[in-house]
């Protein structure tokens, strides 16, 4: 089974979120097939469904002065900080599909968000990165190491309508960590944030480009979802190949 890619680059918060819905309501109405977006944001803090205001720690004057927008949707989770050299995924899937292993007339919610997990869990490891999940906190998060804590290098934040997800991931490959600073990240008052780049052993790993890193989490997420990845080039050129799909 196929899986549409859309790699569109650096996109504003408020044109992915439309873009989304589009692409959700087309799902729903089998216009289209499942839908992987990969992009990056310029800074940007969201809030979630179980959000606190009070865990952003800025004022709404100094985040208008650092050209930060806030924006309260509807995914599960708490705050999250999106900005330059965060991979962040919106995949639009039917949970309703067959997937390797399903169980069921759907995929569950937690399994779903379990897959997520192993699609990054998978794609860090490709470069020497070892991660992990840990019992009641979503998301992905190194090894602890000596009086290091675990620290968390992907967060994952889901909304689901019909069977049909929206919202994703955000996975720090180069990401300026000093701007978490902004929040308690999702909520936990002990959570400590890395990224990739910090991670990564000097000695015996090799830096990935984004665009490297981009094909890295597709392919895992493909492998992980039972799908071929089949780039696309625009929402336009998603819509006609899914219409000639259908009709072949």
């Amino acid at each position: 089974m196929l899986l549409h890619l859309l790699h569109l680059g650096r996109v504003e918060y408020a044109q992915a979120l439309d873009l989304q819905r589009q692409l959700v309501a087309l799902r729903k109405q089998q216009l289209i097939g499942d839908v992987l977006l990969l992009l990056e944001h310029p800074p940007v803090l969201t809030l979630g469904r179980n959000a606190h205001r009070s865990n952003i720690l800025s004022s709404d004057e100094d985040l208008a002065r650092r050209g930060i927008t806030v924006h309260e949707i509807n995914r599960g989770g708490d705050v999250t900080y999106h900005g330059p050299g965060q991979i962040v995924g919106y995949p639009i899937l039917d949970l309703r599909g067959e997937f390797p292993g399903k169980k069921g007339p759907h995929l569950g919610a937690v399994e779903y968000v379990r897959r997520l997990e192993e699609a990054l869990i998978r794609t860090c490891a490709e470069y020497g990165v070892l991660t992990q999940r840990i019992a009641g906190k979503t998301g992905v998060w190194t090894l602890p190491g000596g009086s290091i804590p675990e620290k968390k290098i992907a967060a994952i934040g889901v909304h689901i309508s019909q069977a049909i997800t929206s919202h994703g991931f955000a996975w720090n490959v180069t990401t300026d960590l000093r701007d978490f600073r902004l929040i308690v990240p999702c909520g936990i008052t002990d959570c400590a944030v890395t990224s990739l780049e910090e991670e990564i052993d000097p000695h015996s790993g090799t830096m990935p480009t984004m665009e490297q890193a981009v094909h890295s989490v597709a392919r895992n997420f493909g492998r992980i979802f039972g799908r071929q990845i089949l780039w696309t080039e625009s929402v336009a050129a998603l819509t006609e190949a899914c219409v000639q799909h259908k009709d072949g």
